[in-house]
Formats: C-alpha cells, structure tokens, sequence
C-alpha cells in the first residue's frame, strides 16, 4: 500500500506542476485547433509505442465523442495503417514512416501533433520537421527537457518529469483536458 500510495503522490505532484506549467499553451492549442477546423483543416497526431495509443486515443475522441454528442471532428492516427507503416519501413526506413503520411495528407494551414516521451523520436522528429516545412502548425508533447522538440515544433508542450509513466500520465491528462476543451470551445457549452 505504501508503493502505490508514493506512486499515486508522484503523478498528483507531476500533473498538478504540468496543468500550472502548461496549462497556457493548451488553452492555446484549443484555440488554434478550433481555428483550424473551422477552416477546413484536420489534426494528424502521430508516436510510438505507448503514444502511438495515445495518438489513437486522441484521434478516436475527436472523430467519435468525448462528453457529448455531437458531429465528427477531423483528428486521424498517423499510427493505425499497418500496410503503409511496413511498407515504409521496409522499402525506406521506419523514420520515415511518418514522414509519408504527412506528405500525402498533411496540407498548409493542418496541425501535426508529434507525441514522444522522451522528445528524440526519430520519426517523430522528421515528421514535424516536414511538417513544419509543408507549412502545418507543428506541435510537440513530450516530458523532461522536450529532446529535440523545440527545434520542430511551433509549440511545445512538456510534462515536467524525466520518468516514462509520469510523463504518460500527464499526455493522458492533456488527451482528456484536450478534448473537453475543444468540445466546448468548438460546440458552446
């Protein structure tokens, strides 16, 4: 009981500093994303691993619902398609898996959201490098020190830990806070 009350203290103490730290720049992000849809653009989140579910998970609250109903919003996985991720890596190399499909789908004036614990994803790094080059508002979310993010990234967004499911635990607190967020900032109240 003594570990998962200290585990449970750590990720209160870490997403408590994240939302006073960050909070701004998702307030911000809410914005800029509802500015987009309502231009026509859509939201490509993409990662590895652990955020590669968190980029599903986003994409499939935006799409389906969070809270309420109401109409589709266009967020899409970058990490779903087997076929395109093998082929890829296969024929080019796996840091390039992201950058195809930002290619072929991402247009000027979209948002490219890279998620990586850590900040050094290579695939994840390019693709924003390209995106930002393709003319997409780029954005990170990461931990620590953000890696390799602030070079990529027109915004950053950091949990403040050096440990994985800290950091983990704060993109899951964005994904929730995110999505209400734009629920209600898109929607009305």
């Amino acid at each position: 009981m003594e570990k998962i009350k200290a585990i449970l203290s750590a990720s209160h103490e870490v997403t408590a500093r994240f939302v006073e730290t960050e909070g701004p720049k998702i307030l911000s992000l809410v914005e800029k994303t509802c500015e987009v849809f309502r231009n026509g653009g859509k939201l490509l989140v993409f990662g590895n691993g652990g955020s590669a579910a968190d980029a599903q998970h986003l994409a499939a609250e935006l799409v389906n619902r969070f809270k309420r109903e109401r109409t589709p919003l266009p967020a899409l996985a970058l990490t779903t398609d087997t076929s395109i991720l093998t082929a890829v890596a296969n024929d080019y190399d796996f840091s390039l898996v992201f950058v195809k499909q930002i290619e072929a789908l991402g247009r000027a004036g979209d948002i490219a959201l890279g998620i990586s614990t850590s900040g050094r994803s290579p695939n994840v790094l390019k693709a924003l490098a390209r995106a930002r080059e393709l003319g997409l508002f780029t954005v990170g979310l990461t931990g620590g020190t953000g890696g390799g993010m602030p070079e990529v990234s027109d915004l950053v967004i950091t949990v403040p830990s050096e440990e994985t499911p800290r950091i983990q635990e704060g993109h899951l607190l964005f994904i929730h806070v995110f999505s209400e967020l734009i629920e209600e900032a898109y929607f009305g109240k």
